[in-house]
């Protein structure tokens, strides 16, 4: 899968962290209430953003491989958190189109966003791994 190598993340002061993916630096901090600039996403809104974002490529490809204008569809996000633990619970997704777009094509968009991997990678259940070792 594209994207799947090394990613390096440093701590370049005060709230922030940075991770260097490929050739592109993705910037996360705080908000000003958590110590924070609120300068950039925190890791979490960036977690969440990845899932809109991926269903959205989905949807780019489907309307380009069928010269369909992607002009006015928008995907909507709405996580629902456990208001205790703040734990995701549920995602939902909505893909909103102009009234322009093809009636026939409105359902498979659904199955095509459906198939984003980051969703995918989150069922999975992937199993994680940190240690602690000595920079070389």
């Amino acid at each position: 899968m594209a994207g799947a190598s090394e990613i390096v993340v440093t701590l370049p002061g005060g709230r922030r962290v940075d991770a260097q993916v490929g050739a592109h630096v993705v910037h996360t901090d705080q908000p000003v209430s958590n110590g924070g600039e609120d300068a950039a996403p925190t890791p979490f809104q960036l977690f969440l953003a990845s899932l809109g974002t991926c269903a959205g490529i989905f949807v780019q490809g489907f309307c380009a491989s069928r010269k369909l204008s992607p002009e006015g569809i928008r995907i909507v996000e709405r996580p629902e958190l456990d208001p205790e633990t703040g734990v995701l619970r549920s995602v939902e997704l909505r893909i909103e189109v102009p009234a322009s777009f093809p009636e026939k094509y409105r359902e498979a968009l659904v199955r095509v966003a459906d198939q984003c991997s980051v969703k995918r990678a989150i069922q999975a259940q992937p199993t994680f791994r940190v240690e602690t070792v000595v920079a070389p």
